[in-house]
C-alpha cells in the first residue's frame, strides 16, 4: 500500500548544510551591482568589501582586537592558510570527532610533517576536553557541520593559554556566542549560517596570532594566497579589503544582502534565536517518532545548524532513496547525511530557513520512511 501524501510542502525546501539556504525574501536582482565589472582595487571595489567587513564586524560583535580578512577557497582555504602559516612555532594538538576536524590531522600529519597529539572521538561525540593541552597550538572544530556535534562552550579553553587556540567555526559563526577572547583565530565562510555564496573564506585573527605571523617563519614555503605577512609585518591591507586574490564581487554583494538581512531580524540575537527555534521544531519532530533518533545524543553538545539524525534499521541505500524521494516531490532537498557520517539525515536549522518548513517536513519524512520501507 502506498503511503499518502501529505497535504502541505515546505514553502522552501532548502535544507542543505552547505551551500545553505538563502535568507527569506532574496532575489538575485536584489543585489547591488555597481561594483560588478569593476576592478576589486577600484574605489568602489575596495569600498564594498570594507563594508562587508564591517558588516561582519558588526553583527558577530567582533572586538576591535580581532582583524577579519576575506581570502580564497572557502573555510577550507581559511584554515588552511592558518595552518600554513603559523603552525610549527611549538607542539600542535588537534581534536577531531568528524570528517573536517579528521582532514585537519591529515594536513598537520602528512603535509606539514609535525607530530599531533590527537584527541577523537566518534561521530556523535566529543572527545575529553579537559584533557587537551593548551601549551600546544590547538585546532578544533567548533560545530561538526557532518556529525551534529558542537564544543558546549569557551570554558574549557584556559585565558592563560601558551599556545594558539585555532578554531574552524563554519557552521558556528552567526548561530552562537563565541567568546572572542578565547579565540586566537578563527574561519568560517559565508554559504553556511548566512546562505551566502561559496568560494570565499572569512579568516579572523586575534592579536596573539598576529604576534604569531610577525616573529614566527614557518620552515616549508608559502604559496602567493597564504601570504599574510611582508617585510616582517602584517598585511594590514588584508584586513581592509585589499583581498589577496580577486574575489568575485557578485558573492561579495550577496553576502553583504545576508549582513544586511541579518541585521533587519535583530542582529547576532536575531539570528541565534531563529536557528534555536529550527533546533526545538526538529526536536520535537524526533521526539514524536520511534524511528528517528539524534546522532548526538546529548543536548549540551548537539548542533542546533547541522543537525544529524539516525533512521532504525536504515543503511547507506535507505537514506539515499528518502532523500531521493524527497526531493523528486520538492519536499526536501539535499537531506542525505555526509558520505563518511553513519547513515541517516542531516537537517540544516540555520537562521535562513524558517521554523514553518521545518515543522512542515516532519509528515514528509514519515512518508519517505513509510515508502521507501514498504518497497524494500
Amino acid at each position: 500500500m502506498t503511503a499518502q501524501l501529505p497535504a502541505r510542502k515546505p514553502a522552501r525546501p532548502f535544507f542543505s548544510s552547505g551551500p545553505c539556504a538563502k535568507p527569506p525574501g532574496y532575489a538575485p536582482e536584489k543585489l547591488a551591482t555597481e561594483s560588478l565589472g569593476r576592478s576589486h582595487r577600484a574605489k568602489i571595489g575596495k569600498t564594498r568589501l570594507q563594508y562587508c567587513i564591517d558588516l561582519m564586524r558588526e553583527v558577530l560583535g567582533l572586538p576591535d582586537t580581532h582583524r577579519i580578512g576575506i581570502v580564497p577557497g572557502s573555510d577550507t582555504g581559511a584554515f588552511e592558510m592558518a595552518m600554513w602559516t603559523m603552525l610549527g612555532a611549538r607542539g600542535v594538538t588537534c581534536l577531531a570527532w568528524e570528517s573536517f576536524g579528521e582532514g585537519w590531522v591529515t594536513d598537520a600529519v602528512k603535509q606539514l610533517k609535525l607530530e599531533p597529539k590527537v584527541h577523537r572521538a566518534d561521530y556523535g561525540q566529543l572527545p575529553d576536553l579537559s584533557k587537551v593541552d593548551f601549551a600546544d597550538d590547538v585546532l578544533f572544530t567548533w560545530n561538526g557541520t557532518t556529525s551534529g556535534v558542537r564544543v558546549p562552550d569557551g570554558e574549557w579553553i584556559p585565558d592563560d593559554r601558551e599556545g594558539l587556540t585555532f578554531a574552524d567555526a563554519t557552521s558556528a559563526v552567526f548561530a552562537y556566542d563565541i567568546p572572542w577572547d578565547k579565540i586566537d583565530v578563527a574561519t568560517f565562510s559565508w554559504q553556511k549560517v548566512l546562505g551566502g555564496e561559496g568560494g570565499h573564506g572569512v579568516l579572523i585573527l586575534g592579536p596573539r596570532a598576529v604576534e604569531r605571523l610577525e616573529e614566527y617563519t614557518p620552515s616549508w614555503p608559502l604559496p602567493k594566497v597564504f601570504r599574510l605577512v611582508s617585510k616582517g609585518k602584517l598585511t594590514e591591507g588584508v584586513f581592509k579589503g585589499e583581498t589577496i586574490n580577486t574575489p568575485s564581487m557578485l558573492a561579495v554583494e550577496d553576502a553583504i544582502f545576508a549582513l544586511e538581512w541579518a541585521k533587519s531580524v535583530g542582529g547576532l540575537e536575531g539570528l541565534k534565536a531563529r536557528c534555536t527555534a529550527n533546533a526545538d521544531a526538529l526536536n520535537k519532530i524526533v521526539a514524536h517518532r520511534d524511528w528517528l533518533g539524534h546522532l548526538a545524543v546529548d543536548h549540551g553538545i548537539r548542533s542546533k545548524t547541522s543537525v544529524c539524525l539516525t533512521v532504525e534499521g536504515a543503511d547507506e541505500a535507505f537514506i539515499k532513496a528518502m532523500a531521493s524521494a524527497l526531493e523528486k516531490e520538492g519536499a526536501a532537498y539535499d537531506i542525505a547525511g555526509y558520505r563518511d557520517a553513519p547513515p541517516g539525515l542531516r537537517i540544516w536549522c540555520g537562521a535562513t530557513v524558517e521554523t514553518a518548513d521545518i515543522e512542515d517536513l516532519g509528515p514528509w519524512l514519515d512518508w519517505a520512511y513509510a515508502t521507501v520501507k514498504a518497497a524494500a
